[in-house]
């Protein structure tokens, strides 16, 4: 499992031209489930990502987590973090689960979340076209891989 996690100011997600998520004051999660991804790998995430002391206090050190600020997720599922660019041009997406077992994981994922998240939940669709827009908070962005 991999995410790639962005402290916004705000965020949201489009469909078909219309917004079908969006967030305030929080984190931004692009996640990506992988062929040997399971129920430890989401805890483990959820976890990690919620209590990622990623917020600045008020002497501007980061020591706060999104808990701690009672901030939102935005979680847009993203299979191409598990592109391997290595090899050649085009990338090899061999370690993406299958989009049956992906979006279980995923769904599963945003369950943890919700049920543990002190702010506010919104996703994207899984396997749309999706359009999203942030406002970067730092910029701070940080990779989880598990």
């Amino acid at each position: 499992m991999i995410a790639v996690v962005q402290r916004v100011y705000e965020a949201s997600v489009k469909v078909d031209g219309e917004i079908i998520g969006s967030i305030g004051n929080g984190l931004l999660v692009f996640l990506c489930v992988e062929n040997r991804d399971t129920d430890d790998k989401v805890t483990y995430m959820s976890e990690k990502i919620l209590n990622l002391r990623i917020f600045e206090d008020n002497n501007g050190k980061m020591s706060k987590s999104l808990q701690d600020i009672n901030g939102d997720m935005l979680i847009i599922s993203q299979f191409t973090l598990a592109g391997d660019c290595s090899k050649g041009r085009r990338p090899d997406f061999t370690e993406a689960a299958k989009p049956d077992a992906a979006k279980e994981t995923y769904n599963k994922f945003i369950e943890d979340v919700s049920s543990k998240i002190n702010g506010n939940t919104a996703i994207g669709i899984f396997g749309a076209d999706m359009k999203v827009s942030l406002i970067n908070d730092g910029p701070v962005t940080m990779i989880i891989k598990r």
